[in-house]
């Protein structure tokens, strides 16, 4: 007797996206009545005019919850039909039970349904996950969202933090496709660095080096500048090998939204043509995490700066440190 296991692997692409932006816009001037900064030197370091905040009555779930229905409603595809929900997110604020079993609850279905923690680069780590899953057979839908609600854990005094982070959600349904959508990925991490993006206190009940009852982000921008957009060139020149595209073949370039200057280093460091539109989400939405590829994607196709069907490359790295990548084809945008 042998274990039945399907055998012919079929193509993968995004089907379809849907983002949530929270309704409430700060700006720079709302964050500095707290923060000892100003605009012009938020701006400078980072890129950042605004960011959005969840108000009263949006919570992760619902945001998550809410780019999913605008995910499935544009690729055709009902929440009955999906196998596997994923949802990438560092913020969801208890350990158990997971974010994605009640976004699948909100979806009115009864789904296999995880969470996956890779910090900023967990999108990019669930798009994989999904991929791999339809290419396989395993599932024939896998819906993927990326959503923070970052303002939760920030401490508003931090001057290393509490003007980058933001909130939002994005999700795409990843499904069979006639030709390849989703591009082997590229991706690791380096642990030796873990200490450079933390929670404080963690979970160990550690709080030695704050005053807040419940977890803030604290990290070491200037070592994050120092390995992203070096360490991260090599990542995108290894997926577009893998996906046997050269760099001038790219319509787009959507990376993590960590810093407006960290993605501008990072495209010259890509040694990008002109002729490829770039993601720069970051400098009305702020830094949101896992959730800031699907919402820079979103953005470049509303504003026409890429279209359905575009090769892109997405980068995505963060906590851990860990980090992604893969070219795409863009889905439609409802």
């Amino acid at each position: 007797m042998t274990i039945h296991q399907p055998t012919d692997l079929t193509h993968a692409a995004m089907l379809g996206l849907g983002v949530y932006r929270p309704e409430r816009v700060v700006t720079n001037d709302e964050v500095c009545e707290v923060l000892d900064s100003n605009d012009e030197w938020i701006q400078t370091r980072s890129g950042i005019r605004t960011r959005r905040f969840a108000g009263e009555g949006e919570t992760l779930i619902s945001m998550a919850t809410a780019a999913a229905e605008g995910a499935l409603k544009v690729s055709g595809v009902t929440a009955d039909e999906l196998g596997c929900i994923l949802v990438a997110t560092s913020t969801h604020p208890e350990h158990t039970p997971a974010s994605a079993a009640q976004v699948a609850d909100q979806l009115g279905v009864k789904k296999a349904a995880m969470d996956i923690s890779a910090g900023c680069a967990g999108f990019c780590h669930a798009l994989n996950l999904a991929a791999s899953m339809v290419r396989s057979g395993a599932e024939r839908y896998v819906l993927v969202i990326g959503v923070e609600q970052l303002s939760r854990f920030m401490d508003p005094t931090d001057r290393g933090t509490a003007f980058i982070f933001a909130d939002g959600a994005g999700a795409v349904v990843v499904g069979p496709s006639d030709a390849a959508g989703i591009g082997p990925t590229a991706w690791g991490s380096d642990g030796s660095q873990a200490h450079v993006i933390t929670q404080t206190p963690s979970c160990m009940g550690s709080r030695d080096h704050t005053d807040f009852d419940h977890p803030v982000v604290q990290m070491e921008g200037t070592a994050v500048f120092r390995w992203a957009p070096f360490a991260m060139a090599e990542v995108a020149h290894e997926a577009l090998s893998l996906a046997g595209v050269a760099v001038d073949d790219l319509d787009a370039f959507i990376p993590h939204q960590a810093n407006l200057r960290i993605t501008q280093t990072l495209a010259r460091n890509i040694k990008l043509p002109d002729s490829v539109a770039v993601g720069t989400d970051v400098v009305d939405a702020g830094n949101t995490s896992a959730a800031s590829v699907p919402l820079a994607m979103e953005a470049m196709l509303r504003k026409g700066e890429a279209k359905e069907g575009d090769l892109a490359l997405l980068i995505a790295f963060g906590a851990g440190l860990s980090y992604a990548g893969q070219v795409v084809t863009l889905p439609p945008l409802g």
